[in-house]
Order: structure tokens, then C-alpha cells, then sequence
């Protein structure tokens, strides 16, 4: 059982500690943490990408990792980009459209711009 911290950024599970480092590192939103992670940082409730840059209504921004979509044999590929995205209740989530389609995706798998 893995006994590291969950992410503060994306909530996952997977982290790992870096003894070169001294950090926790998030493979998966690539967010480096210590366990005293500041409380501040955690409260804010501003949507931002996997750079931290805050991310706003009609924003275009690019996936970072290649995303299966549940229930479906469907997966978006890295570098694909979306247009006009649409800030949701959760500041982790934004709703966007991709070839037409509706999806909601984690904002620590995307980079504006």
C-alpha cells in the first residue's frame, strides 16, 4: 500500500517521493509538493492549468497527456487543441467541445495557449 500523499493539484493517488529533490512528484499532473504543503494553495479556488497560468471562459488550451474517455473506445490524443472552453462549478473541470462532441476534462491535463 502506497503511503504517500494524494496530489494536492489533481487529487490522484500515484505520487512518489524524490530524495533528490526532497519533493513529492504527481506523475500523472507532473505537480511537485512537500508534505507541508501550503493550506493556501490548496483553498484557492481559481481554475489553472498543469503550469498554474489561471485559466478563463472562451480560453483555448491543449491537452498534455493522451485521455481515454470512459465508456468508449475513444481516446484524445496529446497536442490536440480545444477552442472556447467553458468554466464549470468545479475549478479543477471545464466543459469544452472536441470535434463536436461535449467533454469535461481535468484542468491539470491541460496547457493554455
Amino acid at each position: 500500500m502506497n503511503n504517500d500523499p494524494k496530489c494536492p493539484k489533481c487529487g490522484m493517488e500515484n505520487t512518489y517521493f524524490d530524495s533528490s529533490s526532497m519533493l513529492y512528484i504527481c506523475p500523472d499532473c507532473s505537480h511537485e509538493f512537500s508534505k507541508e504543503t501550503n493550506v493556501e494553495e490548496l483553498d484557492d479556488k481559481t481554475p489553472r492549468d498543469s503550469n498554474g497560468t489561471e485559466l478563463l471562459n472562451n480560453d483555448s488550451v491543449t491537452l498534455i497527456k493522451d485521455l481515454k474517455v470512459r465508456g468508449s473506445s475513444l481516446v484524445l490524443k496529446r497536442g490536440t487543441k480545444v477552442k472556447s472552453i467553458r468554466l464549470t462549478d468545479d475549478h479543477e473541470e471545464v466543459d469544452c467541445k472536441i470535434d463536436g462532441t461535449s467533454f469535461v476534462l481535468k484542468c491539470c491535463f491541460l496547457k493554455k495557449g
